[in-house]
């Protein structure tokens, strides 16, 4: 006899949730409700929580299935491997590098992506092999390519897949490059976050086709980006629909130099150029905050400086290391100490990049786009005709 516990922590019971909360539609129901979650989940996994991107202590299905099951069946990303592979053990690693999505991200991604009947549907960052499972349930096997980079991953995909009947083609190779011999798809999804859409994509995208990613900036923040693709495949345009937090495409990962490299052994300020600012570090510190500002601020990173009473310094680098700052925050203050070296002065490019969209009056991710041709991107503010100021 099934208890009422292993009826909510099932297959059923996650879809019922999903499908409450708005965000699986009733196409994909069918889906979800038979290409079960833990047949694309491994033994020992990293629970992470709903609203971030920490991770839980490991859970092991041999030493206690309850927990594993309910971890799986719940609305929750899980992580399935560290640092591309090379941690061991059941502590948690450096870096999550690959993992099974939160399932509320994966209905709404493949919402987004409004599969129509004989569709063609190129997957890239095969992971565990669910996302893959579901299109292959809904599309057919014959009508889905997914790419996967890592060959173990990629292995315990088609292990997966296997499992549950489902039968894409898997394809171990840069993800950037798609899948030309498939081509041309009237659907492409990511389930890697990317700073640059490959311009291979446009290329193997049918007239019409939709392109459904996760795009983040090298500042920080993350979207969920719905691009359009013309019909001669030289321009795909389209708004953000949703926030997100990926893992970055493994070709895309960005060198972030240590503060050495800019002070030279100098002690601080060194150089900097001391100034006042009214803005908070406070308040560019949001995920969303974050996005924007990466958007008109590129090749720039931040790191944090914690001291005692919530005090901190807030660090800018440019990837190049020839420019840094440093803002002082401090709770109660209404005015903060700045400096400023090297040919860009970041923190000016910050606050210049808030103040923006404080003008526009705070807009969220529904105003903003992105343009994407051959030669580049380009982030928009309700229209491809109004781009986001550059401040570099």
């Amino acid at each position: 006899m099934t208890s009422e516990t292993d009826e909510e922590a099932g297959p059923q019971g996650l879809a019922s949730a999903l499908v409450a909360g708005g965000v699986l539609t009733s196409d994909w129901l069918p889906s979800f409700t038979a290409v079960r979650r833990e047949l694309f989940v491994p033994d020992r996994i990293w629970p992470g929580i709903a609203d971030g991107t920490k991770q839980n202590p490991v859970v092991n299905r041999s030493q206690d299935p309850e927990a594993w099951r309910r971890a799986v069946y719940s609305d929750i990303p899980l992580t399935t491997q560290w640092d591309d592979g090379d941690h061991e053990g059941d502590g948690l690693g450096t870096t999550p590098s690959s993992s099974n999505s939160m399932p509320t991200m994966v209905a709404s991604m493949l919402r987004d992506l409004d599969i129509r009947p004989g569709d063609r549907a190129l997957e890239i960052g095969t992971g565990t092999g669910w996302n893959a499972g579901l299109l292959a349930h809904r599309l057919g096997h014959r009508n889905v390519v997914t790419v996967e980079y890592d060959p173990v991953v990629a292995r315990g995909a088609r292990e997966n897949l296997d499992r549950a009947g489902l039968a894409p083609t898997l394809v171990e190779g840069d993800g950037r490059a798609g899948w030309a011999e498939g081509a041309p798809y009237n659907r492409i999804i990511a389930t890697c976050s990317l700073l640059e859409i490959p311009p291979a994509w446009l290329e193997q995208a049918a007239p019409g086709g939709v392109i459904v990613a996760p795009f983040g900036t090298e500042y920080g923040g993350e979207q969920i980006v719905r691009l359009v693709v013309n019909a001669d495949g030289t321009r795909a345009v389209g708004n953000f629909t949703g926030g997100s937090a990926f893992m970055r495409l493994r070709q895309q990962r960005t060198e972030r130099p240590l503060f050495d490299a800019y002070l030279h052994g100098v002690p601080w300020p060194a150089d900097g150029v001391r100034s006042t600012t009214t803005l908070s570090p406070e308040d560019t510190g949001e995920w969303f905050q974050q996005f924007v500002i990466g958007l008109g601020v590129p090749g720039v990173f931040w790191r944090a400086e914690r001291y005692d009473n919530g005090a901190y310094t807030l660090w800018l680098y440019s990837r190049d290391a020839l420019s840094w700052a440093s803002a002082d925050y401090e709770r109660d203050r209404m005015e903060y100490e700045v400096y400023q070296s090297g040919p860009r002065r970041l923190w000016d490019e910050v606050e210049a990049t808030y103040r923006w969209w404080e003008a526009q009056g705070r807009p969220g991710y529904d105003r903003f786009g992105l343009m994407v041709t051959p030669e580049g991107q380009a982030a928009w503010l309700d229209s491809p005709d109004n781009p986001v100021p550059q401040r570099s």
